[in-house]
């Protein structure tokens, strides 16, 4: 089978319903705090994709038991110091900076060495952003240029820290949250707005926690413990994912969409209130909160006309993964947007800030950038008519995705390299576009 796919026909106005795959963040959080509660727990509509399984098999290489039944993952957890495994494990994080660098807050206090690894990637990403807190914890962290390989060595006594998270980096806030859980006495974390999946999935669990939040910073106090009890959870629709669907609407005049059961956490809505301050219709039904989570179901109708941006830099966080997705947007809208302070974008996957401006520029669209920032020149009336080829992308799934939308809304013959990219977050993307083409 051809590692790409041909997009040559553009999609006709429609109105569907959806349902989209369990969000990551969370399938990952479940696994790992699974695997060190006591006793079994067990999900439902956990994320089957390539960095939630490598979750399970770096669990199951620290000697927990893990079973598929029908729609369920069960865990039997050993307790908060119940990992058994043999000198020397290499656990591979693939594609995944979400799994290795909460692997490593999990891993303070082992006493055995574990290597970890990660693909092409992975391997170019900055692992000091976790490894620096975590040796203060006490545990001997070595680093190939501060890139993967990391060896971690832990400690069995360790020393809570007070610890600065400065970029707005859930995982780097997360791998610290994870260690504190493991020592004893309170860790102090001051960190920027960021993704609150883990405090919320502590909260439930009923975790020594306490929180306060301010306008730009999150105050976060953990208490160390020895053990919790196991959970189970029934894990909702990912917005990440079902922003590929709310764009191809946005981008289809007088479409309608309706996707099922979505998680809405407050934290990872920046897509939607950049989507409608730029003219996209978007309702919220049947909200419901779930452990801590709000979750609904969401509308989407497609505008006559799209708005431009300047886009406020604090709601970049809560979009950081829908930026390449929005700038589809940006290409239609009538007007310039401005997006800034956008340097994270390239500590991802691959450089997305400038993939991001290489699919807009082989549409056709005009473009100024900065090594942080882009202007991006929307041409409402854009039909696109010649050949496109996507490739050599460092196997960035949303790249992949964001390219097959970009065909099936503007036109024009793409060529669309690396699509088993999706395997790491969203195997059904393909499966669930081909209900749009008529």
């Amino acid at each position: 089978m051809p590692n790409w796919i041909i997009e040559k026909k553009k999609i006709k106005k429609f109105s569907k319903t959806i349902n989209v795959s369990g969000d990551k963040s969370i399938s990952i959080r479940w696994v790992l705090l699974a695997s060190l509660a006591k006793g079994m727990s067990k999900a439902q509509n956990l994320l089957l994709s390539e960095d939630v399984l490598g979750a399970i098999k770096a669990i199951k290489k620290l000697g927990i038991k893990v079973k598929f039944k029908k729609n369920y993952c069960i865990i039997n957890g050993q307790g908060i110091n119940g990992y058994n495994f043999k000198k020397n494990v290499v656990i591979n994080a693939q594609n995944s900076a979400t799994l290795g660098r909460l692997l490593l807050g999990l891993l303070v206090n082992t006493n055995k060495q574990i290597k970890i690894i990660g693909d092409r990637s992975l391997s170019k990403r900055d692992f000091s952003r976790v490894t620096e807190p975590l040796k203060r914890f006490g545990a001997k962290i070595k680093t190939y240029n501060k890139l993967l390989p990391v060896k971690i060595l832990g400690r069995k006594i360790l020393k809570p820290i007070t610890y600065f998270e400065k970029k707005g980096s859930a995982q780097c806030k997360s791998a610290v949250m994870f260690a504190a859980l493991r020592t004893p006495g309170i860790t102090k974390i001051k960190a920027k707005k960021s993704r609150d999946h883990t405090e919320r999935m502590f909260k439930s669990l009923k975790l020594p926690i306490k929180l306060k939040s301010t306008k730009y910073y999150d105050f976060i106090n953990i208490r160390g413990i020895s053990e919790y009890d196991s959970f189970d959870y029934k894990i909702p629709g990912d917005i990440s994912s079902s922003a590929f669907f709310i764009v191809l609407t946005a981008l289809s005049e007088n479409s309608e969409l309706l996707i099922k059961n979505v998680n809405i956490n407050p934290s990872r809505l920046g897509i939607i209130t950049i989507l409608k301050k730029m003219g996209v219709k978007i309702y919220f039904r049947n909200i419901k909160t779930y452990k801590g989570e709000k979750n609904a179901d969401i509308k989407i109708k497609g505008p006559k006309k799209l708005k431009a941006i300047r886009c406020p830099k604090n709601l970049n966080s809560g979009a950081i993964d829908e930026f390449l997705i929005i700038f589809l947007v940006a290409a239609k809208a009538k007007g310039v947007s401005y997006f800034s302070n956008l340097s994270e974008l390239n500590q991802k996957e691959s450089p997305r800030l400038i993939w991001g401006e290489k699919i807009l520029n082989k549409m056709g669209i005009k473009t100024f950038s900065t090594k942080d920032s882009i202007k991006i020149y929307g041409n409402p009336d854009l039909k696109i008519n010649k050949k496109i080829i996507i490739k050599n992308f460092l196997k960035d799934h949303r790249v992949f995705m964001t390219s097959v939308v970009a065909a099936l809304s503007f036109g024009g013959i793409w060529k669309i390299y690396d699509k088993e990219s999706i395997s790491s977050s969203f195997p059904n993307f393909l499966k669930i576009i081909n209900k749009f083409k008529n």
